[in-house]
């Protein structure tokens, strides 16, 4: 197995399932916890992300197809999106490369598959741009989602609006002089939230709390 990535919660191996090239995302264990403990709360959310994935497939967005998941050794096989990159990643080179037109696409595209998601009574919990992906299909960029593991089902505005606003500070903090950009992603959002007046409207009040504190300190 080679290691493709590694983050705070577990490990991401490039390796096979059946003979199928797959990714393999292993979670690490939590020392401070007792083992017993440690090992439900573990495949509580192995079992919660899989799920995910397959609603999310279901809704019509882009994953990667789950092929097992392994509970006993806190793992999940899925499919390999090999042609795909980063979003974070497509941003930058574009932008560097004088392509703007190109991230103003994909970004209407992230919002239209963040509305897909909403519209299911799904929050991601943790969206940024290296939690998505771009790949190509049929001559067009797509937007590919990954990593739900904080993922949850909520109805709520407030949850929804708390989404975007999870991105907007990751993606405007991340990808500076951008605010253009990000408009983008509220345009494809409103294109297809069922709830988007109400959801935008929650987003502004968020934003306006977020301001508050950030002065008080």
């Amino acid at each position: 197995m080679a290691l493709v990535a590694q983050g705070a919660e577990g490990r991401i191996f490039e390796t096979t399932f059946l003979g199928r090239p797959c990714l393999k995302k292993e979670r690490f264990k939590k020392a401070y916890r007792h083992p017993v403990l440690d090992h439900k709360l573990t495949a509580k959310r192995l079992n919660q992300e899989s799920r995910m994935l397959c609603r999310c497939r279901a809704l019509g967005i882009r994953t990667p197809t789950v092929y097992y998941v392994d509970t006993k050794n806190s793992c999940i096989y899925m499919e390999y999106l090999k042609q795909a990159t980063l979003l974070k990643h497509f941003i930058d080179t574009n932008l560097a490369n004088g392509n703007r037109t190109a991230v103003a696409d994909i970004c209407f595209d992230v919002g239209y598959t963040i509305a897909l998601l909403h519209n299911g009574d799904i929050v991601h919990g943790d969206l940024t741009t290296s939690n998505l992906l771009v790949m190509k299909r049929n001559d067009k960029q797509e937007c590919v989602l990954i990593d739900l593991g904080l993922s949850s089902s909520s109805a709520l505005l407030e949850d929804k609006g708390v989404d975007l606003y999870v991105l907007e500070k990751a993606f405007l903090s991340t990808h500076p002089n951008t605010q253009d950009l990000f408009n983008k992603i509220l345009a494809g959002y409103c294109t297809m939230a069922r709830d988007s007046t109400a959801v935008t409207r929650r987003l502004d009040e968020i934003r306006l709390r977020g301001r508050k504190r950030s002065m008080v300190g």
